[in-house]
């Protein structure tokens, strides 16, 4: 993965996915989306937010990337979580806008990275207060699963609740290269 396009053609899976996962919910009464579905954040809000509280915590981190990254600024501007399942929004709307501000964000950092920032080792503390350093084209990794493992949690969830999200393959934003 320790290629920039990789983390370009991610960050456009991420914006894709997330539109995708937020029309259909958008599809859902209020009452539906806060709904303790059994889910390790219990509903599709929940969930939604968690995904919110992980970018934010690990974007914040990256910002403090040597490169700079001035590309995340408008990210540093949304809430500062505290806690892993907090919960910074509480309805769909307001998470959604900021949402939208989060994948504008990653897309144009995404075009930011060069291959010799991926070996940088970046010294962050985690949320349980542990300092770490870890190789940076690795969190980058890590940041993209964490996405990828949570929407499908919500893709679940939503399923569950009647609301088809449609093709989720990466797969689909390859292009084909067919001679």
């Amino acid at each position: 993965m320790a290629d920039p396009r990789h983390i370009v053609l991610l960050a456009q899976y991420n914006a894709w996915m997330n539109a995708k996962v937020l029309e259909a919910a958008a599809r859902l009464p209020a009452e539906a989306l806060t709904t303790d579905r059994g889910a390790f954040f219990h509903s599709i809000l929940g969930t939604l937010n968690h995904l919110m509280v992980g970018d934010l915590l690990w974007l914040r981190r990256f910002r403090t990337h040597p490169a700079g990254y001035t590309t995340l600024d408008p990210v540093m501007d949304l809430p500062v979580p505290t806690r892993l399942n907090e919960d910074l929004y509480p309805d769909l709307a307001s998470l959604a806008a900021d949402r939208q501000t989060m994948d504008a964000a990653i897309s144009r950092w995404a075009a930011c990275v060069r291959p010799c920032d991926l070996n940088h080792v970046l010294a962050y503390t985690s949320s349980a207060g542990k300092t770490c350093a870890r190789r940076f084209g690795d969190l980058i990794v890590h940041f993209f699963n964490h996405q990828t493992h949570h929407r499908g949690q919500a893709t679940t969830l939503l399923t569950q609740a009647g609301q088809d999200v449609g093709v989720t393959d990466l797969v689909a934003l390859i292009p084909d290269e067919t001679p």
